[in-house]
């Protein structure tokens, strides 16, 4: 069986791209001002692949590659098509909006803190949470001192607002 033969059965299956994570249905896509700078990164490094893709005739799986690549593309210039920029601290210093890192302490005495981001920066690993997540919901437009009443992990929490802060 010659390469090319494999080559051309290759770029003929069918190209999975993962999608980006979702934002409910009529929930506008908000952003902070370095989460639009990532995303016009993203879009950016996608399209000098492309062009790299486009010019490297030899690449073995090149139409699998540049299958991705557009799909990618399309969902990046969906993203940033429908942002919209919420400033840091638009809402006031001392109000959790998007942009803010937030403590929280709950009523059993442990805390939690967090930035409130948009979809497409959400890393709850690195204390980056969605704004449509339900702790983020739960803080949402609060301020300092106000309680707080939420759904985490199953579990219904209660707790303070204690601290909100912007810049990273």
């Amino acid at each position: 069986m010659s390469r090319a033969f494999v080559r051309d059965d290759a770029d003929q299956e069918r190209v999975l791209v993962p999608q980006r994570a979702p934002l409910p249905a009529g929930v506008p896509n908000l952003v902070t001002p370095s989460g639009l700078g990532a995303l016009q990164r993203e879009r950016d490094e996608r399209v000098r692949e492309r062009e790299a893709l486009t010019a490297d005739a030899d690449a073995s799986d090149r139409t699998r590659r540049l299958t991705v690549v557009r799909e990618v593309l399309e969902q990046l210039d969906d993203r940033l098509a429908s942002a919209r920029v919420v400033a840091p601290a638009e809402k006031g210093q001392d109000v959790a909006t998007l942009g803010a890192t937030v403590t929280v302490r709950f009523d059993d005495g442990e805390t939690s803190t967090f930035r409130i981001v948009g979809v497409d920066e959400a890393d709850p690993l690195e204390g980056l949470v969605a704004f449509t997540a339900p702790m983020a919901a739960a803080v949402a437009d609060r301020r300092v001192g106000d309680e707080i009443r939420a759904r985490v992990a199953g579990h219904d929490r209660t707790g303070t607002l204690d601290a909100v802060r912007f810049g990273d």
